[in-house]
């Protein structure tokens, strides 16, 4: 089975629709292009990547899936339209007509309105989303689980990925309410948990020891088959880097079966997102 990246990113300064990205970011105040990217998925042995939006614009999603038109390597790209536009169900269904397009991804961690996801105008475009099979990311923090779930449970058709985890919030060591709604919401069979992220939601110079209460709990609510593992590049480089995370999760991985750390490292992403979009994984 492939190994796959389920989770990364690429920019260009110079398209200026990065918001969140400003010189106090350091490390990552820079652009990042896939030859970025290459060294640590050789290192790593990955041969597939799916592409995620790092800004609110459906321009990023064009130049994402103009990027991944151009390399192999990239199976699918999650990208961003706007959901708040009263055609936001037709602009869902014009790129549903691009392959490589597998998902799309409103940065509701971003939204000032917490119950942006509660919004009855919502209903139209994700319904669009489910019958074009394409993958609703959430980008969402721990405050907004509870709302999550009702969404979750007003789709029983659209498939669901919680991005990083649902940001827990690991440097303080205040996950309680978080480990309840992330046992709540594995309950609902149309979400699968990304284990991505975490390393920047970690007190600097972390360790695995800090993550493993976590990681652990979503895996006994999840299960090993409704986990994918992606690397959150080039933010992780905030945190450690590709290669520091990337080994934790092997760390934090070890114990389970051959079978279960193929499917988190490759073999779920490859089902849940490029089942039926997207370039396929099997080998000639």
């Amino acid at each position: 089975m492939m190994r796959i990246d389920a989770h990364h990113h690429v920019w260009t300064l110079a398209r200026a629709d990065y918001g969140w990205l400003t010189p106090e970011r350091g490390p990552i105040y820079r652009d990042f292009g896939l030859a970025d990217l290459a060294p640590h998925l050789a290192a790593a042995g990955i041969e597939g990547t799916i592409l995620v939006q790092a800004a609110p614009t459906e321009a990023e999603t064009v130049f994402l899936l103009d990027i991944a038109k151009e390399t192999e390597q990239v199976r699918g790209v999650v990208g961003w339209v706007d959901f708040d536009a009263a055609d936001a169900a037709a602009r869902i269904d014009a790129f549903a007509g691009r392959e490589l397009l597998v998902g799309l991804r409103p940065m509701v961690q971003d939204i000032a309105d917490d119950d942006w996801l509660l919004r009855p105008e919502l209903a139209a475009p994700l319904e669009a989303m489910a019958r074009h099979d394409l993958v609703f990311d959430a980008l969402v923090l721990p405050r907004h689980l509870p709302r999550l779930i009702q969404v979750v449970d007003r789709h029983p058709d659209l498939q669901f990925v919680l991005d990083h985890f649902g940001k827990p919030h690991l440097a303080t060591g205040d996950i309680a309410a978080w480990k309840d709604d992330i046992a709540s919401l594995a309950t609902r069979s149309n979400v699968v948990c990304k284990l991505s992220g975490l390393a920047t939601e970690a007190a600097p110079n972390w360790q695995v020891a800090d993550l493993s209460e976590a990681v652990d709990h979503a895996l006994a609510c999840f299960g090993q088959q409704r986990m994918l593992w992606g690397s959150d590049w080039p933010v992780v480089n905030l945190a450690g880097g590709y290669v520091h995370w990337f080994a934790a999760a092997e760390t934090l991985l070890a114990d389970l079966s051959s079978d279960a750390r193929v499917a988190i490292f490759g073999g779920n992403a490859a089902r849940i997102y490029l089942s039926s979009r997207g370039r396929p994984t099997s080998r000639k």
